[in-house]
């Protein structure tokens, strides 16, 4: 996401913004915009360059805008579900933006519609449209944290009216949202990449349970709910956000280069080189061949003009898109023992494909270290890994994931290894989410829910 207000060129500052944040999602983009009285909004499916090459910007100005790029996942594909979601009525407009997952959005969405309420997507944003609007006509920072107080879950929203912006996180504060300066403009964005991108200037996170509301007449701040120690998402550092952001104080590409000085450790192997699977796991790699004294090499290019595999809304996608995006260096690999840096198995189809494309470029032995404990569980929270069965950790041995993936060594970081590269220090602002690699939810997961997952 990405928000700014107070900028006579909003519009295009936004769509700068989200070419920032194209790689948390590929499927669709959009843009509201506010001129003080009317809110315009243009989206559509594709990457953030497609759907904006023939928009007239002139046609959309103002001085507030908020953008998204969408993260499909297979329930909630199609343009009705691309965001922002706009929203008219008698009284007042809105526009709405969220990352995340509200985990009981089920149950909310049986209550709406048992009063009467249709709901024309399967977002969770929409659902805070009509919670706001059931608490009065006028959407208030009353309203808004009436309607949050009912969410149960991990998520990050704008909300942009003719006349204000709000700001929100949940009370772990598990998805990352940071605020910034532009001259007099302020900026909301997932990541600080994006404020850098724009030209502007770090102010600080937006805290976790906090209710930011930004008008003309400044910034206020709120709480919606006690604060709760800090569980900032562990896979944003370990492959989400890209290496020059700065997640809750801490440099991810800093961060990702311990994880892969752990991971040398903890895991050392005979070798003559060190290779990583291009981009988020370049880091790490680096990090191994500091720590292990072995050169790194660029033994797997990447084709720039495939977008990232994992974030695909199919395995079929997935799969054709590791195809085109990476090849291996011939020159590099052919009759060495080499270790392949990876930032982490989901499915094992990729891992496997590339330890297929070393050895078939003349690599002698390919040892796979993966820069993040195994993942066994799967997330609630609105990264799509959603269904036990398809982790391969969770189904197989360390040595049964060695076999499958055709590798003559495999190991993972350990969790301490993790919270070791990542946090500077454990207090109620320290902490991250690995409950895909635990098991251990902060926030609780509703037994029934728990179930239908596992089960799937």
């Amino acid at each position: 996401m990405f928000g700014i207000w107070g900028h006579e060129k909003a519009a295009e500052i936004t769509y700068y913004g989200l070419h920032a944040l194209q790689h948390r999602g590929q499927e669709g983009a959009g843009i509201v915009v506010s001129d003080g009285e009317t809110l315009k909004l243009h989206r559509d499916l594709g990457l953030v360059n497609d759907v904006f090459k023939r928009t007239s910007f002139s046609e959309i100005s103002g001085r507030a805008a908020i953008g998204h790029v969408r993260y499909t996942t297979q329930v909630d594909r199609g343009i009705d579900s691309v965001q922002p979601l706009l929203f008219r009525s008698q009284t007042n407009s809105m526009a709405l933006a969220e990352v995340g997952n509200v985990m009981n959005a089920h149950k909310l969405r049986e209550e709406l519609e048992d009063e009467g309420s249709i709901l024309q997507t399967q977002s969770d944003t929409e659902l805070l449209a009509h919670l706001m609007k059931r608490n009065g006509k006028d959407v208030t920072q009353e309203s808004i944290i009436k309607a949050l107080q009912q969410f149960t879950g991990a998520y990050a929203y704008l909300i942009l009216q003719e006349d204000k912006m709000h700001v929100a996180l949940d009370p772990h504060g598990i998805r990352p949202l940071s605020i910034g300066r532009l001259g007099d403009a302020y900026i909301v964005a997932s990541e600080t990449c994006a404020i850098d991108l724009v030209g502007g200037t770090f102010e600080r996170e937006v805290l976790p349970g906090e209710l930011i509301t930004i008008s003309d007449n400044g910034m206020e701040s709120t709480r919606f709910t006690l604060r709760e120690q800090r569980k900032m998402c562990a896979m944003e550092y370990v492959y989400l956000s890209r290496p020059d952001s700065d997640l809750n104080h801490v440099n991810v590409h800093t961060s990702r280069k311990k994880m892969g000085i752990e991971l040398a450790k903890e895991a050392p192997v005979e070798a003559d080189v060190v290779t990583g699977v291009p981009d988020s796991s370049i880091s790490a790699a680096i990090g191994y061949a500091e720590q292990s004294g072995l050169p790194y090499e660029m033994g797997i290019i990447k084709n720039r003009y495939v977008g990232r595999t994992f974030i695909q809304p199919s395995q079929s996608l997935r799969e054709q898109g590791v195809k085109l995006k990476l090849a291996p260096v011939r020159g590099i690999v052919e009759g060495k023992r080499v270790v392949m840096i990876d930032d982490s198995i989901v499915r094992g189809t990729t891992s496997r494909r590339i330890v297929r494309m070393l050895k078939e470029a003349g690599a002698k032995e390919v040892h796979v270290r993966i820069a993040s404990p195994a993942i066994e569980n799967p997330c609630f929270y609105g990264i799509d890994m959603s269904t036990k069965k398809e982790l391969i950790a969770a189904n197989h041995s360390i040595a049964e994931i060695r076999d499958i993936i055709e590798a003559d060594s495999i190991a993972f970081l350990s969790t301490e290894g993790l919270e070791q590269a990542i946090l500077k220090d454990k207090t109620i602002h320290q902490g991250i989410c690995n409950a895909c690699m635990t098991g251990d939810y902060p926030v609780t997961v509703n037994e029934q829910t728990k179930r239908s997952y596992m089960r799937s």
